[in-house]
């Protein structure tokens, strides 16, 4: 390892670089920001890739892309390609955003605040990662770091149906990993989010008139109606784990006894155990639900999308240490409280990979019109993240 001083140096020089780099920062978010990345947008998600690879075009860094047929590319950025991964540092993003086409579009800046889709959610955070290792190339300290592995999905907003077998492919066996989503006010450092999950239960039953053959039939409706109830039931607020219905359809007349019915289902829950039960819980729902309208039944499908983001002995060490980093750059060191949404950070935490998450530039208004950035918090957020990789050194 080398000498404390001279990572010491290392840092410095790699942050001091980074010092006069908001206007290049702003420059490159503008650009990102500027094309429409929707997740179900590939063709704009494939020019935002463009852009991103060339962000990340430094010496020393090998890119890869993991083509897809449905979302646009995910990329994945290497520094020592050829060394193992149980030192790596991890840094793991996402391209896609929540507009469509037409929804919210363009970049504006006043010099204070910078405004667009995507400026928070997070490409701000695609940009802070870029320029801390741009500063640790320019400056002659990113072939002495630890390896760095860098993942970006263009599918997290939907919940990384493709993009979370990119990161394990990537990630596994690092020693840490870092995710850039949206920054929180003061700087909080997310360690817990809840685990995320869907399902889709479907009622089956058997048509018939309701004036003429009402006896008949078996309302699909009724017993999803019953099953809905149930389901709601299990929300416990106490236990951080909640139940929420939030679109239901069915029939095809009212003067037709339905024969089938569909409701849709978000999970979320703080632990794995926690996510399990509630799962097992829903089925026994479906099951009594469906047995007390005979001639019908309640089929399942889905389940867990992601797993909870875990705090640990493991990541508390890693939020001190960024912590530490943070500080040095005039940004606050908190823990922010539990986040009930879910982000690639819960991959990582389901791979065994401690993981700390919200690294991005602090704002607020995400998932909305009003999304925006302290364009003041680009330069230091970038300096916390290079100062953490330049005192991981390998020689």
């Amino acid at each position: 390892m080398l000498a404390l001083s001279t990572m010491a140096s290392r840092a410095d020089e790699a942050t001091g670089w980074l010092s006069d780099q908001q206007p290049a920062m702003e420059q490159a978010l503008g650009q990102l920001v500027g094309v429409n990345s929707f997740t179900e947008n590939p063709e704009g998600g494939r020019k935002t890739g463009t852009l991103i690879g060339d962000l990340f075009a430094v010496p020393g860094i090998e890119s890869t892309v993991r083509t897809s047929e449905r979302f646009a590319d995910h990329l994945v950025f290497r520094t020592h390609p050829r060394l193992p991964n149980h030192e790596a540092l991890a840094l793991v993003g996402h391209l896609d955003t929540v507009f469509p086409p037409g929804a919210f579009e363009g970049y504006r800046c006043d010099g204070v605040i910078a405004r667009g889709p995507g400026v928070l959610d997070m490409k701000g955070g695609l940009v802070v990662m870029a320029f801390a290792l741009k500063a640790l190339a320019a400056t002659g300290g990113l072939d002495a770091v630890v390896p760095v592995r860098v993942v970006i999905v263009s599918d997290e907003e939907v919940g990384s149906p493709e993009g979370q077998g990119v990161i394990a492919a990537t990630i596994t066996g690092s020693s840490a990993c870092l995710v850039f989503e949206a920054g929180r006010k003061g700087d909080a450092i997310i360690t817990r989010r809840k685990g995320t999950g869907g399902l889709l239960a479907i009622a089956r039953g058997r048509a018939a008139h309701a004036g003429n053959a009402h006896a008949d039939g078996a309302n699909a409706i009724w017993a999803l109606a019953r099953f809905i109830d149930g389901a709601e039931r299990l929300t416990d607020y106490s236990r951080g784990f909640t139940v929420n219905v939030g679109r239901v359809t069915g029939g095809h007349s009212k003067n037709t006894v339905p024969d089938r019915a569909e409701a849709q289902l978000d999970l979320r829950f703080c632990t794995r155990a926690d996510g399990e039960r509630l799962i097992a819980a829903i089925r026994r729902v479906a099951d009594e639900a469906a047995a007390s309208v005979p001639g019908t039944r309640i089929d399942l499908e889905g389940g867990v999308a992601r797993m909870p983001l875990e705090r640990s002995e493991a990541s508390a060490r890693l939020l001190a240490e960024y912590a530490a980093c943070a500080g040095a750059h005039g940004l606050g060191q908190g823990e922010a409280s539990l986040i009930g949404g879910g982000s690639d950070a819960s991959t990582a935490s389901a791979l065994g990979v401690p993981a700390i998450d919200g690294l991005g530039p602090r704002g607020s208004g995400f998932h909305t019109t009003e999304e925006c950035i302290e364009v003041s918090s680009l330069v230091p957020k970038a300096q916390a993240v290079a100062r953490l990789l330049a005192e991981r050194s390998v020689r």
